[in-house]
């Protein structure tokens, strides 16, 4: 029934009257269509921007995982060869004092060749 109504009073009202909103509905919708464009526009920027976040972040953990794996393959690597470098520090000082052993040896006997020919 109200929409009966409503369409006897758009009926009465002049033609100029009614034209008038008509041209402010059109406008309406380009005014609002350019808005949406332009929120679809920022819409579409920030959604490019976050998939190059994900993409980011997923390249990230990639990364770290494949450090992280290098990382546990060192530490391995690191305990495995930890007694085999104390084994070499030891021969290493063993063959250090042994050197200057003979370097004392070496060192007396040439004290002595040296004591004959005088």
């Amino acid at each position: 029934m109200s929409e009966f109504a409503w369409n006897s009073e758009v009926a009465d009202q002049p033609e100029a009257e009614h034209s008038e909103p008509e041209e402010k509905q059109l406008d309406e919708p380009a005014a609002s269509a350019e808005t949406l464009a332009l929120s679809v526009n920022d819409f579409s920027a920030l959604e490019e921007k976050i998939l190059r976040a994900v993409n980011m972040v997923k390249r990230e953990r990639q990364a770290r995982t494949a450090v992280e794996e290098r990382l546990a393959k060192a530490e391995a690597q690191l305990r495995e060869q930890a007694p085999l470098a104390e084994q070499l520090q030891s021969e290493v000082n063993a063959l250090r004092a042994e050197r200057d052993q003979v370097k004392q040896r070496v060192e007396r006997l040439l004290g002595q060749l040296d004591a004959l020919e005088l």
